[in-house]
C-alpha cells in the first residue's frame, strides 16, 4: 500500500507518528511523509485523486495540515481519521455542542471571543476552567476560581482566540486518559495539568466499564477510530472534558504495531467496521467490565506490499 503521513513542525522529531511510518515500512508498504509546516508544496499535484491509499494527519490546531487532509478527503481519498471527524473535535466549542447533544457528559460549556465577556458568567458557575477553542497540549488553560481571578489573568487570553468556560469538575487532580486504537481501548492515569503538584506517575490503569461505554459513544458521535478521550471522575461520574483525534497513545502496550495495523485496516477498508450490538463496532471481550474492547475485523490477516519511506 502506499501512505501520505502529514507530519506539522511541532512533531517532526515525536515517535508517534513517524514510529509508525517507519514500522509500515519495514512491513514493505510505501509512506511518503510530507511536512506542511515547512514546506512549498505544489498541493495541485501532491493532492490527486489515485495517489495514496490513505493520508494520514498529525497536527497542531489550526496547523496547515488540516487543509491538505481536506484537499485529500474533497477527490475522494480516504483518511485518517475521516476529516469531517477531525474538524468536529478540533473546534472544542463545536465539539461539547456536539458532544452535549447527543447525550455525552459534556460540563456546560461558555465561548466568547474576547476574555473580558467570560466576567458575565454567574459567579455561582466558578471556579471555572478557560481555554481557547482551538488549543492542544494544554495551550493556555487556566483555572479561574473567581470572578476577580478573572480580571487578574484575562490580559493573558487576549489574542488566543475564541475561548471557553466550564465549570471545574471536582476531583482528585488525576486526569484519566483512554486511547482507541482500532476498536481497542486502553486507559492511563497522569497528573491533572490544573493540578501539577499531585506528583502522579503516568502509567496504564484498569478501565471501569462505565467510562469505556462512554469512550466507546465518543467513537460513535464523533466518527472516530484513533482517538483520546480525557474523562473526569466526579461526584456525579465520569465526565468528557476533551477528544483527541490521533493522540501520542503513550503507555499503550506495542502501540506503534497497533496503530500501524489500524492505519492499514482503515486504508484498506476506508471506512469504520459498524458490528451489530456495540457502540462503533466496538464489542467487549471477554465480558470483564474492566478488560479490553475489541473490534470484529472481516478482513482477516492484512497483506502487506512493498514500498519506501520517502
Amino acid at each position: 500500500m502506499r501512505l501520505c503521513f502529514l507530519v506539522e513542525e511541532h512533531y517532526r522529531h515525536d515517535g508517534m507518528p513517524l514510529d509508525v511510518a517507519r514500522q509500515l515500512t519495514a512491513w514493505g508498504h510505501r509512506v511518503d511523509v510530507l511536512r506542511p509546516g515547512d514546506s512549498l508544496l505544489a498541493i495541485s499535484e501532491e493532492v490527486r485523486a489515485g495517489s495514496h491509499d490513505a493520508w494520514v494527519l498529525k497536527t497542531v490546531s489550526g496547523g496547515p495540515g488540516l487543509t491538505l487532509l481536506e484537499s485529500a478527503a474533497a477527490v475522494g481519498l480516504t483518511t485518517v481519521n475521516d476529516v469531517r471527524s477531525i474538524r468536529g473535535v478540533r473546534d472544542k466549542a463545536l465539539a461539547a455542542v456536539i458532544g452535549r447533544t447527543r447525550g455525552l457528559p459534556v460540563p456546560v460549556t461558555y465561548a466568547a471571543a474576547r476574555w473580558e465577556r467570560l466576567a458575565e458568567i454567574p459567579a455561582a458557575e466558578y471556579p471555572l476552567v478557560v481555554k481557547p477553542a482551538d488549543g492542544s497540549s494544554g495551550r493556555a488553560v487556566r483555572l479561574v476560581r473567581s470572578p476577580d481571578r478573572l480580571l487578574e489573568i484575562g490580559p493573558e487570553l487576549a489574542g488566543e482566540g475564541l475561548l471557553i468556560a466550564q465549570p471545574y469538575v471536582p476531583n482528585s487532580g488525576t486526569d484519566l486518559k483512554v486511547y482507541c486504537v482500532d476498536g481497542e481501548l486502553f486507559a492511563t492515569e497522569r497528573s491533572s495539568p490544573l493540578h501539577p503538584g499531585q506528583g502522579v506517575r503516568e502509567r496504564q490503569v484498569p478501565l471501569p466499564g462505565s467510562v469505556a461505554r462512554i469512550v466507546a459513544q465518543v467513537g460513535e458521535v464523533f466518527g472516530l477510530d484513533l482517538y483520546g478521550v480525557d474523562v473526569l471522575l466526579g461526584p456525579d461520574g465520569p465526565v468528557v472534558v476533551d477528544v483527541n483525534d490521533f493522540p501520542s497513545f503513550r503507555q499503550v502496550p506495542d502501540a506503534v504495531a497497533r496503530v500501524a495495523r489500524a492505519v492499514l485496516r482503515l486504508a484498506r477498508s476506508g471506512t469504520a467496521v459498524s458490528v451489530p450490538g456495540g457502540p462503533a463496532g466496538l464489542v467487549p471481550a471477554g465480558g470483564d467490565a474492566y478488560g479490553p474492547y475489541d473490534l470484529y475485523d472481516p478482513y482477516g490477516q492484512l497483506a502487506l506490499g512493498e514500498g519506501e519511506l520517502r
